[in-house]
């Protein structure tokens, strides 16, 4: 009977159409995953404020202050003996200390990435390590390893060898507080990439030594590239832990940012926003590197690239 029913009634009818939008309304619909467009320009506004006013203003400041006298006075305040002094000790710090980095980055990615064995996830603590530790507690360390009083002072005094208040202090110094950002920026490339290449060679019979030249650095010499940069710059800029070891020795163990702390308690104003603007120019040119290694990198994984 109800078969009967079923087929009296005839074929069931089509769902009713979906309801059909005007082009204004249809306007006015988004996709879930898209902002609103007040939300987008107010948090883009919002962070155009904040690099404006802590950022931008203070860069602009230190600028004006320093070629206020005009640019001979300005060239007069960054060629002074002492400034000289500080700028070559600055260079000096930064090449030793940013190839040490990169030789441990480039160590610490490769076991990190490479080989399991018990205590990695120490060895991921200690790398940032100096991220945690005020760079004043990382100089503290240092004087109390290698002062007169220190650990290895007494050993270092019977041998000759001055640590803390001269050269070799300010590189210890600079080397700790800057070791992590070559590593940062390997391990997690390295990890991504995988070891299907490495392996490849391994089993056509390279060497160690002839995968990490052919293999490892051309597939991450652009994290390695951004890794250096860091470094150079945040070495260039260090000043807590260097001004704890350094002893302020002027002319002798003054780096750049400790010049300008002695030039601006010295009231001279315009010498130091001189010699300060060194250190912004510096972050233009590191600013100015990143951008043109994102460039290259970008250019290279066209279809038209080398790679």
């Amino acid at each position: 009977m109800k078969a009967a029913e079923l087929v009296e009634a005839g074929p069931p009818a089509p769902p009713p159409p979906a309801l059909a939008l005007a082009p204004g309304a249809r306007a006015r619909f988004r996709r879930a995953e898209e902002d609103p467009p007040w939300a987008r320009r107010t948090l883009i506004g919002a962070a155009l404020l904040f690099l404006a006013v802590f950022l931008l203003l203070p860069a602009a400041a230190v600028l004006g202050e320093a070629f206020r006298g005009g640019l001979w006075a300005w060239a007069q305040a960054v060629t002074e003996p002492e400034a000289r002094a500080a700028i070559r000790l600055t260079l000096l710090v930064a090449a030793i200390a940013v190839p040490l980095n990169t030789a441990f980055g480039l160590a610490a990615a490769w076991s990190v990435t490479r080989f399991r064995y018990p205590g990695k996830s120490l060895l991921l603590a200690l790398i940032d390590l100096p991220f945690g530790v005020s760079p004043v507690i990382a100089g503290m360390s240092v004087v109390l390893l290698f002062g007169a009083r220190g650990l290895l002072g007494p050993w270092l005094q019977a041998h000759g060898l001055k640590v803390v208040f001269a050269v070799p202090g300010i590189v210890l110094a600079t080397v700790f507080v800057t070791f992590p950002y070559v590593a940062r920026e390997l391990i997690p490339f390295m990890q991504a990439q995988g070891t299907e290449e490495e392996e490849a060679a391994l089993v056509m019979g390279a060497s160690g030594w002839q995968i990490l030249r052919r293999v490892t650095l051309p597939n991450v010499r652009w994290s390695l590239l951004y890794g250096i940069i860091l470094c150079n710059a945040r070495a260039m800029g260090e000043f807590g832990a260097v001004s704890v070891v350094s002893g302020h020795i002027r002319g002798l163990t003054d780096t750049i940012p400790l010049h300008v702390e002695i030039l601006y308690s010295e009231y001279a104003f315009r010498a130091a926003f001189a010699v300060a603007s060194l250190l912004f120019l510096l972050a233009l040119l590191t600013l100015a590197a990143k951008r043109a290694l994102r460039w290259s990198q970008r250019r290279e994984r066209r279809p038209g690239g080398e790679a």
